[in-house]
């Protein structure tokens, strides 16, 4: 089957420390510390709204995951070990999303998680996988100003992302003045206070900042301030499908994107967001992400076949997916590199494994739990996807408690 060749080719994880645990992990003394691991199998956990607001956001992550679970097994599995999951639904709330991983972590004794989207979601599970020990795989771009050693954060922080684009729209751009809009919540709040910080650093000015609860589809008001501020720059933090009427009656509106008059840059819209609001009312706009669909090499070409081979020609691909991706990959290196499923070894092998085979390109896991990657800026086309015009040269080192930003 050419799709099994081509796993085995492309997919093959070059992170994995030495031939010979590979050789001999079927029969690798594993301590499972009570964990839901038995001879054939090993049990993780997914966690992502797959209802509500964040539905149209986070269920790429899922298709992801799923992919990339299947993949291993396909290759073998991890330790000689076939994963099975445990999906559960965060429903888009996030007294949910806690309630959710206590099950996954005490009643179902997952050997790891990869799941949530929002912050929001992030900072409510995170006090039960710091008190129960787990592992979470966190795959969404973030503000940053957070560490812990029970999650890897496989999407980008503030410094990767927030500083790097507002760097690349002030120069190419020549902004001096932006309007900050976001939906009502720790990110893009978080984020925007990091964004003025550095605008006002540049000598630059805000000229408005304005903030909606998830789910809002009523922006007239605030696109009436835009046009009447005229920022350089719209900076747009809307999420989940809000998006879909910002987008929309922004261009009602009579704010046309491809216009030189308008630049909006967004660090919130993927692939994903863009298959509900239509690219004929995005085309034009700017983002700053790590990942986009259109990326051109080798890794990205084979992850995209494989990923519409599984879930149909019309799949679109975004940032988060990508990442979300990552998670199972990244935790079966660390796996194999400790030659145990046991949280404590795991944690202990991740900084320094590396993925080769990354759709995005080379990432590697740093010692705070972040990816080194780069930062590229997208521009949306009609057709919903992203041109890539520009990207980092190099990777760039995670930073999540950059100073003067906290």
């Amino acid at each position: 089957m050419i799709f099994q060749k081509s796993i085995s080719r492309v997919f093959k994880l070059t992170a994995i420390a030495g031939l010979a645990l590979g050789m001999n992990s079927t029969f690798a003394e594993v301590n499972t510390t009570g964990l839901a691991v038995t001879d054939d199998t090993v049990t993780v956990g997914i966690l992502h709204s797959v209802t509500g607001t964040m539905a149209i956001s986070e269920t790429g992550s899922v298709q992801a995951e799923k992919l990339a679970i299947k993949q291993i097994n396909e290759m073998g599995g991890v330790l000689g070990r076939q994963i099975e999951y445990i999906q559960e639904d965060g429903a888009s709330d996030w007294p949910t999303f806690a309630e959710k991983s206590k099950k996954l972590l005490v009643n179902d004794k997952v050997a790891a998680v990869f799941g949530c989207w929002t912050s929001a979601s992030r900072k409510a599970v995170l006090p039960v996988f710091e008190q129960y020990n787990g592992m979470l795989y966190y795959p969404t771009f973030y503000e940053g100003l957070e560490q812990s050693p029970n999650v890897i954060y496989t999407g980008q922080e503030a410094t990767q992302q927030i500083l790097a684009g507002i760097d690349w729209v002030a120069k190419e751009k020549d902004a001096k003045t932006f309007y900050l809009l976001g939906s009502d919540y720790i990110w893009p709040r978080t984020s925007n206070k990091i964004a003025r910080k550095h605008i006002e650093k540049l000598g630059l000015k805000v000229v408005g900042e304005e903030y909606y609860p998830l789910g809002h589809t009523q922006f007239n008001s605030v696109i009436n301030k835009i046009k009447l501020k005229k920022p350089d720059v719209i900076y747009a933090i809307v999420v989940g499908g809000s998006n879909v009427a910002f987008y929309k009656q922004l261009k009602a509106a009579g704010i046309d994107l491809t216009d030189d008059k308008y630049t909006l840059l967004t660090i919130s819209v993927t692939e994903d967001e863009i298959l509900g609001i239509g690219g004929e009312n995005i085309e034009g706009a700017y983002a700053a992400m790590k990942y986009f669909q259109s990326l051109d090499n080798p890794n990205n070409k084979s992850f995209v076949e494989a990923f519409k081979e599984e879930y149909g020609e019309d799949i679109v691909i975004g940032d988060v997916t990508q990442a979300a991706y990552l998670g199972p990959w990244l935790w079966k290196a660390a796996v194999e590199k400790a030659g145990s499923f046991d949280i404590d070894k795991v944690r202990a092998a991740s900084p320094g494994i590396e993925l080769t085979t990354a759709p995005e390109g080379y990432v590697k896991v740093h010692e705070n739990h972040h990816l080194w990657s780069k930062t590229r800026i997208g521009l949306a086309k009609r057709d919903g996807q992203y041109d890539v015009i520009y990207e980092t040269e190099g990777l760039m080192e995670p930073d999540p408690f950059p100073k003067g930003y906290q």
